[in-house]
């Protein structure tokens, strides 16, 4: 595959893909190209943090507020996660009501005889994935790992 990059100041900035079919390489294109327009901001007591969302595992809500664990820290954002869930790239797919998940953070999933489906991510936070979500979270569980 070839690769040409115009620096041109005078025209928006834009990546054009041309390839004979998608593949890893295409989608781990979009997916730099989708994070690399998200900011967050994160508060560990009185500092200020800013965040990236690759490094982030999960996004969860604890009592009302919103939360982003990432391998090693807990930081709170002021921000609601539906607001949230609409800027995030596509690595990240809603589990359930209170957490939204970066794909590429989770460590292995477990499932039960009930049906029920845990996630495990690399920090060792652990959650559940709803029966409301689940077609939607292996579809893109299925599209995220091709």
């Amino acid at each position: 595959m070839k690769c040409k990059l115009i620096i041109d100041r005078d025209r928006p900035e834009e990546v054009e893909i041309r390839a004979h079919r998608e593949s890893r390489l295409t989608r781990a294109i979009e997916r730099l190209c989708e994070e690399d327009g998200v900011r967050l901001i994160g508060y560990r007591e009185r500092e200020i943090v800013p965040l990236h969302p690759p490094d982030v595992c999960c996004f969860i809500v604890e009592d009302n507020k919103i939360f982003a664990l990432t391998a090693t820290e807990k930081l709170q954002l002021k921000c609601r996660l539906y607001t949230l869930e609409e800027e995030l790239p596509d690595s990240f797919v809603k589990l359930n009501q209170s957490c939204s998940a970066n794909l590429a953070k989770i460590e292995r999933f477990d499932s039960s005889f009930a049906g029920t489906l845990t996630v495990l991510f690399q920090g060792g936070y652990t959650d559940y994935v709803s029966r409301r979500n689940l077609k939607t979270v292996k579809e893109r569980i299925c599209k995220f790992y091709e």
